[in-house]
């Protein structure tokens, strides 16, 4: 039997729909995103801490859940919002169904409700907290409740998701990311080995993803906590650096920043997302907010270096500011939607980074080279 369930608005909106996963009462910030598929992939995608997540495509949970297609150890999102839940999922691959995999997690759903006017809402005014209850249904109340909850700017969410320890890495990428059809790039080994340059992967929210193209190249791969010092990274001797994406304000992350600027000039260096964000402003760059974000697996990014336009996937809601680009770092990407920087180069030391996830899984892969070129940074920095 459904379950009622409501979801607030700060602005005084109110939704009402059927509750799914698991019951109680969360807050967040309430973003959109518009792919039509890779939904257990934007579940366990830790940059999403903090936020309450509408996917836009009306049907979702069709082809359930499945043990190889997660990006995490869990799920870092707050709640997730669909137009209609699928209680019969098909496909071969799947061992279980969205509604159990929330409950599982203790992750909030509610479905039944306008999604396009909630997202048209949140295009309009921007992305803003919310609550989902299936507790409080009074809407004063629970507008309230959204009004007094805390914003996501300024938070440190990284450390809610950074891991506390170091460790190893050992799987490559899934067999079809191996085929040079359907995404491989120059220098993709057959099997990953253990045999190349050391990559230090510094992990602010990292998805799995990323370690397996890294470790498909031949690199050994060594995972450490965001919170870690230049001084702890450099003592492992990496041939090369790599800064993962993560959630929400890079801003607060002054320790993350610090660090980057001890290891400019000491190793190569490869950022995305978050890792993107916080490489520049390691070079003195400046940060906004953006009113809803990119959320999504087609986002056009302009390579400005080839004229070669990318579909890319992206999960982000801040931006580095072109105008306070300082002179020594080069914007090399650009999206096509509203001219935003997705791409750097500093042009004294080898490291660039992207704001977009050439690494995505389930989403396009028209920017799969740029490990590759990672690859070549590392052997000719070697």
């Amino acid at each position: 039997m459904s379950r009622p369930a409501k979801l607030a608005l700060i602005d005084g909106t109110v939704f009402e729909g059927r509750a799914f996963g698991a019951p109680g009462e969360v807050y967040g910030e309430v973003v959109f995103n518009t792919s039509m598929t890779g939904y257990q992939e934007i579940l366990t995608d830790p940059s999403y801490c903090g936020q309450i997540v509408t996917m836009t495509y009306p049907l979702i949970g069709n082809y359930g859940i499945n043990v190889d297609d997660v990006e995490s150890n869990g799920l870092s999102l707050r709640g997730f919002i669909v137009k209609e839940l699928c209680r019969h999922e098909s496909n071969y691959r799947s061992h279980q169904s969205l509604d159990s995999y929330l409950k599982l997690h203790g992750v909030l759903g509610i479905e039944g409700l306008d999604t396009r006017a909630l997202v048209r809402r949140i295009r309009i005014h921007g992305a803003m907290t919310g609550i989902i209850s299936t507790e409080d249904l009074d809407n004063d109340s629970l507008v309230a409740k959204a009004r007094k909850s805390p914003e996501l700017v300024g938070q440190d969410l990284a450390r809610e998701v950074i891991p506390r320890e170091s460790a190893g890495w050992s799987e490559g990428l899934n067999e079809i990311f191996r085929d040079p059809v359907t995404g491989g790039y120059e220098g993709l080994h057959s099997a990953a080995t253990d045999d190349g340059a050391h990559v230090v992967a510094i992990d602010y929210g990292m998805k799995w993803n990323i370690p397996r193209h890294l470790k498909q190249l031949g690199c050994r791969v060594t995972i450490v906590p965001g919170t870690w010092s230049a001084e702890q990274i450099l003592e492992l001797a990496p041939a090369g650096v790599f800064l993962s994406n993560g959630p929400g304000d890079p801003r607060p992350l002054e320790y993350a920043i610090s660090t980057i600027q001890g290891l400019l000039g000491k190793a190569p260096i490869f950022g995305i997302c978050l890792g993107h964000q916080l490489l520049g402003l390691a070079c003195e760059a400046e940060i906004f907010k953006l009113r809803f974000g990119h959320r999504g697996a087609n986002q056009p990014v302009l390579n400005k270096a080839t004229g070669r336009v990318e579909i890319t996937s992206q999960n982000h809601g801040f931006a580095l500011s072109a105008d306070s680009m300082p002179s020594n770092v080069e914007v090399t990407h650009v999206n096509l939607n509203d001219q935003t920087v997705e791409g750097i180069r500093h042009r004294d030391y080898p490291a660039f980074a992207v704001q977009y996830h050439p690494e995505a899984s389930a989403g396009p892969h028209d920017s799969h080279y740029l490990f590759g070129q990672f690859r070549e940074m590392l052997l000719q920095h070697a």
